[in-house]
């Protein structure tokens, strides 16, 4: 009897021990987590499509301890610019404020399709979920906006086309200018999917300009964007409230090229082919039009 009542009080002592320490334990085997996923990161798992660009308002990363909103941003950006699916990072006790700004950032779906729009578009993500703890683990998940079997056949139309249309001894605004021609000859505006949501076709991505001849502006920017990757050119996707087009850098200048208004709807459904809209700096924009691209200059200050 004395014997079982001894060993009660040592369980319950044990149990109280760990239920008095239960944070300090949780918190002992975080940071084993955190320096264990330090030297094992699933970011050596950069696939492909990878994109070794940095830029002004987000870089590529190899700390994963952010001490700042600005790291977080950087975080979010080399996991989804690495093409993982599943992502996962740890708030360092010294950054007070990091899960705050984490939930901050996971709410705020206009900032991170802004992040979105400096990846390569087969890493760009249709929709992307975030989940974290009290203790500060922060868990990532991304589900992509192309199919495995999607980016096999953009993939193959854009080879195709660019032993058509990119000749390597010509310059790169007469190999843009031919893409950009056939893009916009081979293609129409897919009214019935921005005015009625038909998803008939999937113009709001490569896809459909490339293998079903109807886009939007998401789609006619991804298109372009990929020829520009075909040619080495760096470039991102700029976005404003109501529209997305392409960034290009060349010559040492960041110019706009738009491939949907260069591609107007006309009343008589009359295809034409406009040039307006093609490599021009930020100035001469502003002043053909006003409404739909007016962007954020503090995210896409390149620019400015």
């Amino acid at each position: 009897m004395k014997k079982g009542l001894f060993l009660l009080g040592i369980t319950l002592i044990i149990i109280g021990v760990l239920f008095f320490y239960q944070q300090d334990l949780q918190k002992a085997y975080y940071s084993f987590l955190r320096s264990y996923r330090d030297e094992s990161s699933n970011l050596d798992n950069k696939n492909e499509y990878y994109r070794d660009y940095d830029f002004e308002f987000v870089q590529n990363v190899d700390d994963l301890s952010p001490m700042s909103r600005q790291d977080l941003l950087n975080i979010f950006y080399t996991a989804i610019n690495s093409g993982i699916d599943d992502f996962t990072f740890y708030c360092p006790g010294e950054y007070s404020s990091c899960l705050n700004e984490v939930e901050n950032l996971a709410n705020d779906q206009e900032l991170l399709s802004h992040i979105n729009n400096f990846v390569h578009p087969f890493n760009g993500f249709n929709h992307i979920e975030t989940q974290y703890d009290s203790l500060g683990e922060v868990n990532i998940h991304i589900e992509k906006s192309y199919t495995d079997e999607q980016i096999q056949e953009v993939s193959d139309r854009v080879s195709e086309l660019a032993d058509q249309l990119i000749v390597p001894t010509d310059t790169d605004i007469n190999n843009i200018l031919r893409v950009h021609d056939y893009i916009i000859d081979h293609s129409v505006y897919d009214s019935n999917r921005s005015d009625y949501n038909d998803t008939t076709y999937h113009s709001d991505i490569a896809y459909g300009p490339l293998l079903e001849g109807y886009g939007i502006c998401g789609g006619y920017t991804d298109a372009m964007q990929l020829f520009l990757e075909e040619m080495g050119i760096e470039s991102y996707k700029v976005s404003s409230e109501q529209h997305v087009w392409n960034a290009v850098y060349l010559n040492h200048q960041w110019l706009h090229l738009d491939l949907t208004w260069d591609d107007p709807v006309t009343t008589t459904g009359q295809n034409v082919l406009e040039h307006d809209f093609f490599l021009i700096d930020t100035p001469t924009l502003l002043s053909i039009e006003q409404t739909e691209h007016q962007f954020d200059t503090s995210i896409y200050s390149e620019l400015v």
